[in-house]
């Protein structure tokens, strides 16, 4: 089968391969994928900003059926529309592990990074690792669910969201705008941030919901701010964007014992100034991946249909066109790219 591999280190060592058909093991079951998104962890992949095992067939949001069981299966069976964890092996011994926080394992092999992944035919997953996906759910689309799932940990988990709390999101790309909806699910009011390069985004956050947008670049955040909080600034920042001069902005708007939340990726050291966390007694948290409860809670939102994921889909291509996806998000030209196995190219 064809995969998108990152055979070696260095920006430039991706391609198109011919590679193996995973063969199933006891416990694990082949998927057939039907679409992979591209995430901006595969940008850093690509280069070297994030860890990767070359040669690895890229890709961890993914959706599709199963084609084959393996030995020991009992919940799942071929023909199941599934979505999966990526976290293809954990060591199930430290601390992390024995308390359901698999995603901090010293030793966990992630797909799509540490082992083969959904940008290919097909791929091999724990049986664990399982969910199915609602009926009434596009297949493709079902693949946002992992990083619905990321901000389910980011929003729900790792941060304190109550009924009435002003959310600020900076960067209204995917992770943004799943973010923003999840906040909202919990009764936050969503306020995102964006440059000019973000006005299509933006335009589709004030179509999603959210109580405010902002242009940083042409408005005052400041203002709005002010008007919306009584003055005393946003409840809680939700980080996005994986940009310094968010970082900064966001402690600056965040009120006195406000909440900041990482999500965003920056690839490389920052300098902030810290002491404003200090002075303001600033609750800092960072969020990495999911959890199996975040995986669960997504599911049920999407269920639920209090989540929107089709929207955020601007591209289906086929593996073929993987550059030209790649090269869409590094330009912020769409939201959610999806490439599918079974798409023929051009």
């Amino acid at each position: 089968m064809l995969g998108l591999v990152k055979y070696d280190r260095g920006v430039s060592s991706a391609e198109l391969r011919d590679v193996p058909d995973p063969k199933v093991l006891p416990g694990h079951v082949i998927i057939e994928v039907a679409a992979c998104g591209i995430c901006g962890t595969d940008l850093h992949i690509l280069a070297d900003e994030y860890p990767s095992k070359p040669p690895v067939v890229l890709g961890h949001e993914f959706s599709g059926t199963i084609a084959e069981v393996g030995p020991e299966v009992t919940r799942f069976r071929p023909g199941d529309r599934v979505v999966s964890i990526p976290f293809f092996r954990t060591c199930g011994r430290c601390r992390f592990c024995l308390t359901g926080h698999w995603n901090l394992c010293p030793e966990r092999v992630t797909a799509g990074s540490g082992v083969n992944g959904g940008f290919a035919r097909y791929v091999l997953m724990p049986e664990r690792n399982l969910f199915r996906i609602p009926d009434h759910t596009d297949l493709s689309t079902a693949a946002l669910t992992e990083p619905l799932a990321c901000c389910v940990r980011a929003v729900v988990e790792e941060t304190r969201v109550a009924a009435g709390d002003v959310a600020m999101v900076l960067g209204p790309g995917p992770i943004g705008l799943l973010a923003m909806q999840v906040a909202q699910a919990n009764g936050a009011r969503a306020i995102v941030c964006g440059t000019s390069q973000d006005a299509f985004r933006l335009d589709l956050a004030r179509s999603l919901g959210a109580e405010g947008i902002v242009n940083v670049e042409k408005e005052d955040l400041g203002t709005l701010l002010r008007e919306r909080t009584r003055g005393e600034g946003a409840d809680i920042v939700l980080e996005c964007s994986g940009a310094t001069s968010a970082v900064m902005m966001g402690i600056q708007m965040l009120r006195r014992r406000g909440q900041f939340t990482q999500i965003g990726l920056f690839g490389k050291p920052l300098q902030a100034d810290l002491d404003q966390i200090v002075y303001k007694e600033i609750w800092m948290h960072g969020s990495f991946s999911s959890s199996w409860t975040s995986w669960k809670k997504a599911l049920e939102l999407i269920d639920q249909r209090r989540i929107q994921l089709a929207p955020l889909v601007s591209d289906r291509l086929s593996l073929s066109q993987w550059q030209m996806g790649f090269e869409k998000c590094r330009r912020k030209e769409g939201m959610k790219v999806l490439l599918s196995p079974t798409l023929k190219g051009p």
